[in-house]
């Protein structure tokens, strides 16, 4: 119940039907995030593209510049000396075929996942299990690399994965509640002007439909999608 009313309160001075300017958005959606944790400031995107279509999927990482305020728990998949560099970069997993055996039997600890090239042969085996939780390594993520402490760096820094889910909806964070005002708006313009860079060949028609901010536990509201393209820095 409490719920309820904190979100019916958390509703009132916003017009649900209006586009708002980001710095708008943003005042409005940190003044309302009033619960007993640090609300994350969350961004969807509708784009219009259909990712079944391989000429239509949206998918890459982008660093914020302000981080995410999340702690990010990484494995990686490494031996000898690499598996050292990625313990000294602040790795929180690292292994190889008895990490895999782990992740095998579901035991799952980590927020991103990390693999040198070499390992690729034993960590496609766990695809069925990475895969759907969106895990698996990619070099075109820069989580295949024999640089493990730069690709660490980037994650734990504040990097931000993206992807397209079944309706064309993209959806991350982008801060925390206590996060300035002007850090949330750098870090929201930051990932949809790299959304809208990743605009597929496929895409037809307009292809970022809508935009909205939120936090956690509080109420959407839309961005005006043609005020923050045209601002300095995006497109």
């Amino acid at each position: 119940m409490a719920k309820g009313k904190r979100l019916e309160s958390a509703k009132e001075g916003i017009d649900r039907e209006r586009n708002y300017v980001l710095t708008e958005a943003v005042r409005l959606v940190k003044e309302r995030a009033k619960a007993k944790f640090d609300e994350t400031i969350e961004l969807s995107m509708n784009l219009g593209v259909d990712p079944r279509h391989a000429d239509q999927m949206v998918r890459g990482v982008v660093d914020l510049p302000n981080g995410t305020g999340k702690t990010v728990r990484v494995a990686v998949f490494a031996k000898g000396a690499k598996a050292d560099e990625a313990k000294a970069a602040g790795a929180d997993l690292v292994g190889a075929e008895d990490l895999a055996e782990k992740v095998q039997g579901g035991e799952i600890a980590f927020d991103r996942c990390i693999a040198t090239p070499d390992m690729m042969a034993l960590v496609g085996r766990l695809g069925k299990v990475l895969g759907p939780r969106g895990l698996m390594p990619n070099p075109k993520l820069g989580t295949v690399t024999q640089d493990v402490a730069g690709a660490i760096k980037s994650v734990k820094g504040g990097q931000v994965e993206y992807r397209t889910e079944k309706a064309g909806i993209i959806h991350a964070g982008v801060g925390k509640a206590s996060f300035s005002e002007e850090a949330l708006v750098q870090n929201a313009r930051t990932l949809i002007d790299a959304v809208n860079r990743a605009k597929p060949s496929g895409a037809k028609g307009t292809y970022i439909k809508r935009i909205s901010l939120s936090s956690t536990m509080g109420p959407g509201l839309r961005i005006d999608i043609a005020d923050t393209l045209s601002q300095p820095g995006a497109g």
